[in-house]
Order: structure tokens, then sequence, then C-alpha cells
């Protein structure tokens, strides 16, 4: 079955909008706009950040689907996954160093191409292999939108603005999984699978637009040499380690999935060796002194980790131990969703009020206390608790999500601001897919245990309470940051607070 063609549109009329609608962002230049020019970056980078984050699991209810017109096993398909999230983790280090050889203004623009033009070759392809070639050129295209669009936004961001336009970016990071699978099977059922690609054209050609119209030209960095070694070790090691942990959640083979583990962990800890001795290291790691930045990252990544295992593991447990359908469980989802932005208006004056610190230990354990409650679920409950119980969720981990990535910018000087970036993101991508994997190595480790051939709802509730784990054990570093940690960025003021307290 052949794919339909790509949309095509009047260029005339596409103009007359993007025009229209950049005649009112463009006035951010004069004065009597209160709306400021960094956070109109913001909601670009967010828009990016959405559709890279969306095309990474909307494809997953499309799957029968693609396998049927390229005539193969539905099984195959995953590598059209496999290949997306790759070449992500393994170009996202090279993106600091292009962003400051080329310019961040030319390589975010070219980059929202790159996503856009692949995304359309995605829909149109007639083979496996075509789609897989499209996929991976999706992925460089994604490896260089969101950092280089983030290291635009915190280099001319003020440190009192940081928290607003850490919160614009950071949303489309909770919600894209979220959507992706309702999506996916919206388009699917109702239209046909290019269309969940098709849909980045407008999207990216407006994104496009306005990154070149607004993006500043005048962002420049010293030039230094391309560290290939460090490229090759460290891109190579997170693929690896990707890899390695993906195809240990999918049940294949325990030795060979190890041994990718575990070469991803040699080459990454050989990188970190070089680039700590190397001239004109690819990523300076010297940010990772700063203990704000370094909790960020440790801790971090495994919150991020277990709240992105949550949105695999409970449309499965919905269809397959609650025996809904698909598109009803993606539904169920967006409670979740809900959540997140319901607190997005507080996530500021909750931070301001209480501090990063305060915020990360009390709500961290409150949203891995959520994640356990998911294994009481059951099909007895009333339909309202659930939804309840997703909302609050919600709640918990936007917040928490919004001040993690606030936290690790805090104290990174402009100049320092490129390789924070990089890093920062090469360790975000790796560990929500290791979420995915790990919530997906909990349940056959627990069916295993249990002596289940099929899921079952014993299964699913083992897994959410490793999740939960995992998430806890995200939290322990909040416990050693400094009670003023991020003040001058969230206008929290601990030492007012302690004197007013003993008063």
């Amino acid at each position: 079955m052949a794919a339909p063609p790509a949309p095509t549109s009047s260029v005339e009329s596409t103009l007359l909008v993007l025009r229209a609608l950049s005649s009112v962002f463009l006035d951010c230049r004069e004065p009597h706009v209160s709306l400021p020019r960094h956070s109109i970056v913001a909601f670009i980078v967010a828009a990016t950040f959405f559709m890279e984050n969306l095309d990474a699991t909307v494809i997953a209810t499309a799957l029968p689907a693609i396998a049927e017109s390229f005539g193969r096993q539905p099984v195959d398909l995953n590598i059209g996954i496999t290949a997306y999230v790759l070449a992500i983790a393994v170009f996202i280090p090279i993106s600091g160093w292009i962003a400051e050889r080329f310019g961040p203004h030319r390589v975010f623009t070219a980059a929202i191409a790159v996503f856009t033009l692949a995304s359309i070759a995605c829909g149109a392809a007639q083979t496996l292999e075509q789609f897989v070639l499209a996929r991976v050129a999706q992925g460089i295209g994604g490896a260089m939108m969101v950092p280089v669009g983030r290291l635009v936004v915190l280099r001319i961001t003020e440190k009192k603005d940081l928290v607003q336009a850490v919160a614009y970016i950071t949303w489309p990071g909770l919600i894209a999984p979220i959507l992706g699978p309702p999506v996916g099977g919206l388009i699917t059922t109702y239209a046909s699978w290019p269309w969940i690609f098709y849909l980045n054209v407008p999207l990216g050609l407006i994104a496009m637009y306005f990154a070149w119209t607004l993006t500043p030209r005048d962002i420049t960095f010293a030039p230094r040499p391309l560290d290939l070694t460090g490229f090759l070790l460290l891109g190579g090691g997170c693929a690896a380690l990707l890899y390695g942990v993906e195809q240990s959640g999918l049940g294949h083979a325990i030795a060979p999935s190890l041994a990718w583990v575990t070469a991803g962990i040699a080459l990454i800890l050989t990188a970190a060796w070089h680039m700590r001795r190397a001239t004109h290291p690819l990523i300076d790691l010297s940010n990772l002194r700063e203990p704000n930045y370094r909790v960020a990252l440790a801790g971090g990544s495994l919150f991020r980790m277990s709240i992105n295992a949550a949105p695999f593991l409970l449309p499965l447990t919905f269809q397959l131990a609650f025996g809904m359908n698909p598109f009803h469980a993606g539904l169920l989802l967006l409670a979740l969703f809900a959540g997140n932005l319901a607190i997005k208006p507080a996530t500021t004056a909750i931070m301001k009020r209480f501090g990063l610190r305060r915020v990360l230990i009390v709500n961290g354990l409150l949203c891995a206390f959520s994640l356990s409650l998911f294994a009481l679920l059951s099909p007895a409950w009333p339909l309202a608790a659930t939804l309840a119980l997703l909302f609050v969720s919600g709640l918990f981990r936007s917040l928490q999500f919004t001040a993690n990535n606030t936290l690790a910018f805090a104290d990174i000087p402009k100049p320092k601001m490129s390789h924070a970036s990089t890093l920062f993101s090469a360790t975000f991508q790796l560990s929500i897919g290791m979420g995915v994997a790990v919530g997906a190595l909990a349940l056959r480790a627990a069916m295993s245990w249990n002596g289940h051939a099929e899921p079952a709802l014993a299964d699913f509730q083992v897994a959410f309470l490793v999740v939960a784990a995992i998430g806890l054990l995200g939290t322990l570093d909040a416990f050693w940051l400094k009670r003023d940690a991020g003040d001058h960025v969230t206008g929290h003021n601990a030492k007012s607070e302690q004197a007013a307290h003993r008063s």
C-alpha cells in the first residue's frame, strides 16, 4: 500500500499567514510591548522541543499500520523508534560546537529545516529502509534544535527571568510523551499514518520563520577546534548505553544487552577522562564543580527516568490489565497533561515562596509517592478516582521538572552556557530513553518473578514500585543543596524566612 503524497499548500498564502503572525511578535522589539524577547524565543524553542519529543512516542500506536504499508512485521518497525532516539543521543554532544562554529541563529533555523524536511521524507517513505534513513535525519535535526535553542534563551535571559524562561521551554518535555500515543492512535485510526509526520510541516515552517526572524544574530563565541576524539567517544558511548538498555527492556538476550551497556559506560568514562585533559574539549566538564548543576544532572536524571517510565507503563496497564482499547487508554493520560498545565501558572510563585531546595525535596517525595500509588490502581477503582490520581501526579511531575531545570543553570556563567546546555541535553535525552527501557525491564522482571507469560496486574504493580523507588533516589541529592540554592533566580529569601521563623 503506497503512502499518500506529501501535502502541498500555496506558498503565497503561507507567507501571508507567517507575516501576519510575525507582525504581532516583531513588535516585541518596541519598548511599549511588555512581552520580552527571551520569552518569545523560549516559546519558539518550546515548540521545537514539543515536536522532537512528540515524534519519539507518537508512532508507537501506529507501528502496525506502518508495518502493513511496508509489507513487514510490526516488530520490525521498532528500529524506527530506536534509530530516531540513537541519532539524537549521538549528535547532541556536538551540537554546542556546531552552534559556536556557525552561530546559534543559523544552526537553530537550519536544524528546524532539517527536522521538517525529514518529517516529509518519513511520511513519503515507501520502504522500511527509506523510513529508517528519514528517522535518522529527523534525529539529527532534533539533536541540534533543542540544545541550540536552549543555549540562545540562556544567553539572552537575565538571571531574574530564568525561572520563567525555563518553565516555557520545559513543559513540552512532560506533555509530548503523554500526548504521543493518543495522537498517534487518533491519526492512524481516522486518517493515515503519514499524517503523523506531515503535521510537523506547518509547525516547522512557522517555527523556522520565527527562528530566523527573531533569534538574535549577535551571539558570538570564541572559535575552538573540534574535539573529534571526544565526539566519537561520547556519542558512541551514549548510543551503546541507550541501545543496550533498550534491548534488555525489549526482552532480548541479557548477555548481548549487558555487553552493550558495559561498552557504553566504558566509552562515556573514557570520554570524560579525555575531555578533562584535552586543551579544547568537546564539553567543558568544569561545570560539574558547581553543586547545583551537579545535583540537577545526577538526581535530575533519576527523576526524569522515573517520570518517563510512567507514560509507557500506564497505557499498557489500562489495556492489558483493565481491558481498555488503545485509544481510550491513551485518553486517560490526558489527566496527567491537565495536571502539568494546571500547576504552570503557580510554579514561579511556589519556588519563590519556598525556595528550590525545599521544593525539590518535598515535591520530589510527593512525586515518588504518587508514582507508588499507581501500583494500587485496579479496574475496581471509580474512573473519577483514577483521573484524580493522574491529575495530582501531573502537578507534582511538572513542578519538579521545572524546579530541577531551573536549578541546573542558576549559577552557570553565560560564557559556559554552551557546554552546560550540551551536557544537560545529552543526559536529558539519555534519561528519557532509559526511563522507558527501565520501565519495560522492570515489567519483564516482574513477569519472570511471578511466572507470567503475559503481563498481569501484579506485574505492573511491581514495575510501578520500582519506578517510584528510582524517583525517590533522585530526590536524595537535593538534601545536600544549600538552603539558599538558586535564591537569586527565584527571588526566595532563605535568610529572611529563617529570621521570621525564629521570631
